[in-house]
């Protein structure tokens, strides 16, 4: 069977090699591995140059007109109709399509698909207005929007196969004629840590807590430095490590200041998992995730896997997601993250019953075995 993948995920061609803004297309490229032909669908930024994500090469592509973002609609409209041809034309070449979303397109996309024969099946990562909110909180027409577009959503999803992201998503699309609940998991089975890694690492000395993600509003990076400056009122060995950029990275560093924390503070930008971040997560010794909203943060896995014990706020699947393998708190709050994260450190009971559930956690939900699980349910409606 011969799969396409349309997302609103933008692309750039360099070096002669297509190359993807987030790391989530090494998921959809390892369907290739299932499949006859696996083709993504999206965004082609005109600027030349490499992204930090190149596309496998087994992975077929159909550029769609560029538009900036979903937050600006102007664009999206005035490149709607190029995009509807090249949709249409793309399958010529498929056998089912599979939307991710929620996305102003893909009802569209699903009944161009349903004119010609194919079939369909949607996908949801994450709530898609407590996202908008999150990012957007003063505009309300947005938010609007987001809320309409993902009742729209549900709505498809009773009448086509549906795969989200963490249990949260599943109980929202409930009433789905077909729901897979699945995990994107970017950790391979070759990334699994053996236990001499947590053996090694010493709580005696400075201690390390990583935090991992984009510095947007959604992530709540702000909060990082409140930690932190709790955390060195209890104990001064505390040192925080920051790997991702975005919008908010000058004011966090800022806030660092504020609160007089900045010597005990790395801003180490992006690190890729390959050159350096992998042994962040093996030599820290904790992971922090203060997001306001997610689905299931790849960051608990990726932690998970190197037996990195875990506190992450509540939100969207990240509860059941990390099945007892983190210690969860409130979202926005300071006192609850620093508190738990001095437990840790004084707790060798509690931190080794959570590397242990966190790394079964991981060995479950791999690269290999999710994308094995996402390939069967959409190749078995391909037969239905």
């Amino acid at each position: 069977m011969r799969l396409a993948i349309y997302s609103d995920y933008a692309y750039r061609r360099g070096d002669g090699r297509l190359w993807a803004e987030l790391p989530v297309v090494m998921f959809l490229g390892r369907l290739a591995d299932h499949f006859d032909a696996v083709t993504l669908v999206g965004r082609l930024d005109p600027r030349p140059g490499r992204w930090r994500h190149q596309v496998p090469d087994a992975v077929g592509f159909e550029p769609l007109p560029h538009y900036e973002a979903l937050s600006h609609p102007g664009d999206l409209l005035r490149v709607t109709i190029r995009s509807v041809r090249r949709f249409w034309r793309a399958l010529d070449h498929v056998d089912m399509v599979w939307l991710l979303g929620p996305h102003p397109l893909a009802p569209v996309f699903a009944a161009l698909a349903g004119l010609r024969g194919r079939r369909v099946a949607l996908g949801v990562r994450q709530d898609f207005p407590a996202y908008v909110r999150a990012r957007h909180r003063r505009r309300r027409g947005l938010i609007a929007a987001a809320t309409l577009l993902e009742a729209s959503y549900r709505v498809m999803a009773r009448r086509y196969p549906t795969v989200v992201v963490g249990p949260d998503l599943a109980r929202r699309y409930r009433h789905a004629g077909r729901l897979l609940t699945s995990t994107v998991s970017l950790v391979s089975e070759a990334d699994l840590a053996g236990p001499e890694v947590s053996a090694a690492r010493s709580w005696n000395g400075e201690l390390r807590v990583l935090s991992v993600g984009r510095l947007d509003a959604e992530k709540n990076p702000l909060l990082l430095a409140d930690v932190l400056a709790s955390l060195l009122s209890r104990d001064p060995r505390w040192r925080l490590i920051v790997c991702g950029e975005g919008t908010l990275e000058a004011a966090l560093d800022e806030r660092l200041r504020a609160l007089g924390v900045r010597d005990r503070a790395e801003l180490r930008g992006y690190v890729p998992v390959e050159r350096g971040l992998a042994e962040l997560y093996r030599s820290s010794h904790a992971l922090l995730h203060c997001s306001w909203t997610e689905g299931v943060p790849q960051v608990l896995l990726e932690a998970f896997a190197a037996r990195l014990p875990v506190v992450a706020t509540a939100v969207g699947g990240v509860a059941e997601a990390a099945g007892g393998g983190a210690l969860l708190v409130p979202p926005g709050d300071a006192e609850a993250p620093a508190r738990e994260l001095a437990r840790l450190s004084s707790d060798s009971i509690l931190r080794e019953r959570m590397i242990e559930a966190g790394f079964a956690r991981a060995r479950e939900h791999t690269l290999e075995a999710e994308a094995r699980r996402v390939a069967h349910f959409l190749a078995q409606d391909g037969r239905g």
